[in-house]
């Protein structure tokens, strides 16, 4: 059965609000604006949890991440719920995000149905998770081609395990987003507003990856096309020239924020267009400090 409110209605009226209430309530007052009022953009800037390139304990990197000027996180999932509200609340950060643990290792796809189970359950935590530290949204790699795994398959299977999360998702008020990666399924924009379309619920976005999508067309082309439906966006550089002067595809990933093939005003651009106001998330290597300047940089293209 398709929900009440179809998801044009829904992004239309909740579009905004929903970028806003990915900050945690009690910090929504100070973190609804950027840290810097000379900013061109309102985006707040944030650092995927998995990519802080510093040692320590969870409050030690919340407050390094504080310190380099970023305004929130993008939390992993299955860590300790207390331990990371309370950092969360001494570094002054919003958690905007939460990143699934288990589907890379647990598929939705997976052939075997134990397996798809169990990262059921992986998905499942990562939205309750997400609601606990004032998320509203979670990134869901949906599965995986390979050997294994046809491509009629994944999608399959993958939106079987979907549909399935959605009256949690809608429960908590959690957006499940769908991130374009290197898993051999996705990699056309058309694809990705079908498979979108054949979900068919509000509940189920995007989260937009800059980089990742380099290899295979043009992320400007990508946010023109799935607009309003992309509700969070990975900030990341893919170099061409350094993946065929290696001849390894996954050199390309180590060129710096800036240094890239990202045509950044033009990406900038096409956000402004579709009304994206959303954070942007660096899921970059790089210092603390380095990363947050580009992003300033990007974020006034």
């Amino acid at each position: 059965m398709k929900p009440a409110t179809s998801r044009r209605n829904f992004l239309k009226s909740a579009g905004t609000a929903l970028s806003l209430a990915s900050v945690t309530p009690h910090l929504l007052a100070a973190d609804d604006k950027p840290a810097s009022s000379a900013r061109k953009r309102p985006n707040l800037k944030a650092i995927m949890w998995g990519t802080i390139g510093v040692k320590g304990s969870v409050m030690e990197k919340m407050k390094a991440v504080k310190a380099a000027g970023f305004d929130a996180v993008e939390m992993a999932s299955h860590l300790d719920q207390a331990e990371v509200l309370k950092a969360r609340d001494e570094a002054g950060l919003a958690i905007i995000s939460v990143c699934g643990e288990k589907h890379w290792s647990k598929p939705l796809s997976h052939p075997d149905a134990a397996v798809r189970e169990e990262g059921f359950a992986g998905l499942q935590q990562t939205l309750r998770d997400a609601k606990a530290y004032g998320a509203t949204s979670i990134l869901l790699v949906p599965g995986v081609v390979n050997k294994d795994v046809t491509f009629a398959e994944c999608w399959q299977r993958s939106i079987e395990q979907i549909r399935r999360a959605i009256p949690l998702a809608k429960e908590l008020g959690v957006i499940i987003s769908i991130e374009n990666v290197w898993n051999n399924f996705i990699t056309t924009e058309d694809k990705a507003v079908k498979y979108l379309d054949e979900i068919d619920s509000p509940w189920v976005q995007w989260h937009f990856d800059t980089g990742n999508i380099i290899r295979y067309g043009d992320p400007i082309e990508w946010v023109k096309t799935l607009g309003k439906r992309i509700t969070r966006v990975h900030i990341k550089e893919y170099s061409r020239d350094r993946a065929m002067k290696t001849g390894d595809v996954w050199a390309g990933f180590k060129s710096p924020l800036l240094e890239g093939a990202n045509n950044w005003p033009g990406i900038m651009k096409a956000l402004d267009e579709i009304g994206y106001t959303g954070p942007l998330i660096t899921e970059q290597g790089g210092s603390l400090e380095d990363l947050s300047k580009a992003l300033d940089r990007i974020i006034a293209a």
